[in-house]
C-alpha cells in the first residue's frame, strides 16, 4: 500500500524544495518508486510537463530525483503572480482564472477537490509519495480553506514533518512557536521536527534540539547542515539563481524583471567558468563591459517593459548596442526587443498597446491560448541542435523573422537582426544543451566546460548523501503511512 509523507517549513525558503528533492532521490536509490508532490505553488518559474501542462520548477527537479517525467499531479495548483495583488491560477496543468488575493481565498475550497484527485492518481502509481507543504503551518490566519498544509494534511492523512531554518535564526521559535498557534488537530498530525541550513559544527546545537523535543514532544530527525552544492542545481525563485563571483570572463548581464518567469535559462551558463553572469538589480546601471544582454521571460510582458523602462535601461540598452554590444530576447523579452505589443482583449491586463524597443522589426500580438510545449529545434546561425520548451501567448510576426534564431520542425522560429547582434526566440531551456551552449558560447570567444545535465544528477546524488548522513532517513520513512 503507498505510503506518505509531508515536509512542511516553519516559513517561505527554510529548504523544504531540496529537502524533499534529496529525500525523493534517496528513497528512489532504496529501490522505491516514489513521486514529488505539491498541493499548492507559488511561482513563476514553471516546468512544461510531459502531459502537456505546466507544475513549479521545483517539483520538475524532484520529479528527475526520482527518475521520472515531471506531471501536471505532482503540482496540481500553481499561483503565477502578475501583480502584486493579483495571480493567474493553473490547475492540473491549466489555466483556471487570474484572481486577485480575496478572490482566491473563495475559490481554495472548490481546488481541494482536484488537488486530492491529483494525489490519489501519484499514489496508486507509486510506492511512496514525499509531499512539499508552502510557506508555514503556523500562518493561522490562512487556515480556513488551506489546501498547502495542514488543510491537506488531514484532509489527506498524510504526517507531518515541520522543517525549521536555523540560518535565519530563532530555529527553537520557529517550532515551538509553530505549536503554540496551531490547534490540537494540527498537531496531532506533526510527527517530527528537523533543524536546516546548519552552518559549522551541528553537535553545537544539541541542546537546543533537545529542549524542542522537551517542550513540544515532538521526536527529531536531524540536524541538516548547510548544503554548498545548492547552487548547482536548478532554482525556483529569481533571488537564488547563483552567480559565482568572477573577475573575468565573458559578461553576460541578466535583467532582473520585476516578473522575470521561467528563468532557468540561466543555471547552465552561471556554471560556466569561462562566463561571468550578472543578475542586474533594478535602479542598477548597465555595466559597460557587458558583451551580452539577456532580457528574460516575463509573467507581464507590457507591466515588465513599463518597469524596465523605469529603470533606466532601455537608455543603457540601446548605448551598449551603439556599442556594438549583443542582446538575446526570451519570449517575453522577445516580444520586448519589437516595435508594438498589442493586447487587445486584456488578456495580460488593461487592453491596449505599447510601443517596445524597437530593436528587431517585429510586431506581437497578445492572444488569450497559451501555448505548452516541449520542442526540438536546430540553432540556424549554426546548425546545432537542442531540446527545449515553449510556454507563451502571443503571436510574433515582422521582417527580422525572414532570418529566424531557430528552426522548429522545419518551420522558423524567432527573429534576428540584419547585423546578427539582436536575437530573439520563444524557446526556453536551449542553454540545457552542453553543444548548443558550447556553440553559442563559441561566437563571442568563449570555451564551455560543463556537462550540465551530469552536474545536475552527481549534485542530486551528493545531496542524497548528505540527508543520508545527517537525518535519520529510515526513521522518516518508517513514520510514513
Amino acid at each position: 500500500m503507498t505510503k506518505s509523507l509531508m515536509i512542511q517549513g516553519t516559513g517561505s525558503n527554510v529548504g523544504k524544495s531540496m529537502l524533499v528533492a534529496g529525500l525523493c532521490r534517496a528513497a528512489r536509490r532504496r529501490g522505491l518508486s516514489v513521486a514529488p508532490f505539491k498541493p499548492q505553488n507559488m511561482s513563476n518559474n514553471a516546468a512544461v510537463t510531459s502531459d502537456g501542462g505546466e507544475i513549479g520548477r521545483a517539483q520538475a527537479l524532484q520529479a528527475l530525483a526520482c527518475g521520472l517525467a515531471a506531471h501536471t499531479d505532482m503540482n496540481p495548483v500553481l499561483l503565477k503572480p502578475e501583480t502584486d495583488t493579483g495571480s493567474q491560477v493553473v490547475v492540473q496543468g491549466k489555466r483556471l482564472a487570474t484572481v486577485k488575493a480575496r478572490e482566491y481565498a473563495r475559490l481554495k475550497p472548490q481546488l481541494l477537490a482536484s488537488v486530492l484527485q491529483s494525489f490519489e492518481r501519484l499514489k496508486s502509481r507509486h510506492d511512496l509519495v514525499i509531499v512539499e507543504g508552502a510557506g508555514s503551518p503556523a500562518e493561522v490566519n490562512l487556515r480556513q480553506g488551506d489546501i498547502a498544509n495542514m488543510g491537506f494534511a488531514c484532509a489527506a492523512d498524510v504526517p507531518v514533518i515541520l522543517c525549521g531554518d536555523i540560518d535565519r535564526g530563532g530555529v527553537i521559535a520557529q517550532i515551538v512557536g509553530s505549536q503554540a498557534v496551531m490547534d490540537a488537530q494540527d498537531n496531532a498530525q506533526v510527527a517530527g521536527f528537523m533543524i536546516n541550513k546548519f552552518r559549522g559544527d551541528p553537535s553545537l546545537f544539541d541542546d537546543g534540539y533537545q529542549m524542542i523535543h522537551a517542550q513540544t514532544g515532538w521526536p527529531g530527525f536531524g540536524v541538516a547542515p548547510w548544503f554548498d552544492k545548492a547552487w548547482k542545481l536548478p532554482a525556483e525563485d529569481a533571488l537564488d539563481v547563483s552567480t559565482p563571483q568572477r573577475d573575468s570572463g565573458l559578461h553576460i548581464v541578466c535583467l532582473k524583471l520585476s516578473r522575470m518567469a521561467n528563468f532557468d535559462d540561466l543555471d547552465p551558463l552561471a556554471q560556466e567558468p569561462s562566463v561571468r553572469l550578472t543578475m542586474l538589480m533594478p535602479g542598477e546601471p548597465l555595466p559597460g563591459d557587458t558583451d551580452l544582454v539577456i532580457i528574460p521571460g516575463s509573467k507581464s510582458t507590457r507591466g515588465d517593459l513599463a518597469f524596465l523602462r523605469a529603470q533606466g535601461w532601455e537608455i543603457d540598452l540601446k548605448a551598449h548596442v551603439r556599442r556594438g554590444g549583443h542582446v538575446l530576447g526570451i519570449c517575453g523579452g522577445y516580444q520586448m526587443l519589437g516595435h508594438t505589443i498589442a493586447d487587445p482583449d486584456g488578456v495580460e491586463g488593461p487592453a491596449g498597446t505599447d510601443p517596445g524597443l524597437g530593436l528587431l522589426q517585429i510586431d506581437t500580438v497578445m492572444t488569450g491560448n497559451k501555448r505548452l510545449t516541449e520542442v526540438n529545434a536546430v540553432h540556424a546561425p549554426s546548425g546545432k541542435a537542442f531540446h527545449g520548451y515553449e510556454i507563451h501567448i502571443g503571436r510574433t510576426d515582422g521582417s527580422d523573422r525572414a532570418r529566424p534564431f531557430a528552426h522548429v520542425m522545419g518551420q522558423p522560429e524567432g527573429a534576428i537582426s540584419p547585423d546578427g547582434r539582436i536575437m530573439g526566440s520563444y524557446l526556453h531551456g536551449m542553454f540545457r544543451d552542453d553543444g548548443f551552449r558550447a556553440g553559442f558560447l563559441a561566437q563571442f570567444g568563449a570555451q564551455s566546460e560543463t556537462a550540465y545535465d551530469a552536474t545536475v544528477e552527481s549534485t542530486l546524488d551528493a545531496l542524497a548523501d548528505h540527508v543520508e548522513t545527517h537525518l535519520d532517513v529510515a526513521g522518516l520513512l518508517a513514520v510514513a503511512r
